[in-house]
């Protein structure tokens, strides 16, 4: 589901691509949407770009891309900024990005099939992303994820307390989807459980017949345990944030 703001930026970017083939400036969409800088349209961007609305076309500057637009846009009209009334041209076959270059091309807007296939994932508790807390507990509440995002296996999901891995982009009050499995590879980002007795969320170093719990935040220190302390609970297969 978009905000107001986001909804209003996607239909206005749209409508300007559809009329001139031509994205506009930041300038243009901060007037737009009535915004008093250009730090709240990288925010928005942003969060479209995450949602999967639009794409941020590489080597391009500023150069954007829309992938699909909300259900509701049927029912809803698009969005005018004050004032901007654009006149409808044909649009060359090779759509100019803001860099005035023509060497990409537009595919049009393809709709997006609805997720049929849903998978319950149950939230077994908090996990953390600093000193280590008790072991995995209870179920708590269940997630509603679709099944092409996780691939295959079995899944659970962990709401991460702390910020030893905020430098792997793994924040405090994030929920981390873990894959179930006792066996990763050196440098996969797991669930580990010290002594059977306490559950933390590290990067995974194996240095002979030990095991090295290291956090992604030079805040924190490395634990090093040995190999018969530890057991893998699961990998890091997903992230979920809310804003």
């Amino acid at each position: 589901m978009l905000t107001k703001k986001q909804y209003d930026l996607l239909m206005f970017i749209h409508e300007r691509m559809s009329s001139t083939g031509v994205p506009p400036s930041f300038e243009e969409m901060k007037d737009a949407l009535d915004l008093k800088s250009k730090s709240g349209i990288h925010r928005l961007i942003t969060a479209l770009e995450e949602r999967g609305f639009i794409r941020r076309l590489p080597n391009r500057a500023r150069a954007l891309e829309v992938l699909r637009l909300p259900d509701s846009v049927s029912a809803d009209p698009p969005v005018r900024s004050r004032g901007f009334s654009p006149s409808v041209i044909e649009g060359p076959s090779r759509p100019i990005g803001f860099d005035g270059s023509r060497e990409f091309r537009r595919p049009p807007l393809r709709p997006v099939a609805a997720a049929h296939d849903v998978i319950d994932i149950p939230v077994m508790g908090r996990i953390a992303a600093g000193v280590a807390i008790e072991a995995i507990q209870h179920k708590t509440h269940a997630i509603h994820l679709p099944a092409d995002m996780l691939g295959p296996g079995e899944h659970f999901a962990l709401e991460v307390q702390g910020d030893s891995m905020i430098d792997a982009g793994i924040h405090d009050g994030d929920t981390v989807v873990i894959r179930r499995t006792d066996q990763a590879d050196t440098g996969e980002i797991v669930v580990a459980l010290i002594d059977e007795e306490e559950a933390t969320l590290k990067r995974l170093r194996k240095r002979g017949n030990t095991i090295a719990l290291e956090a992604a935040n030079p805040d924190y220190e490395t634990r090093i345990f040995g190999a018969d302390r530890v057991r893998i609970q699961g990998r890091l297969t997903a992230l979920l944030r809310h804003y």
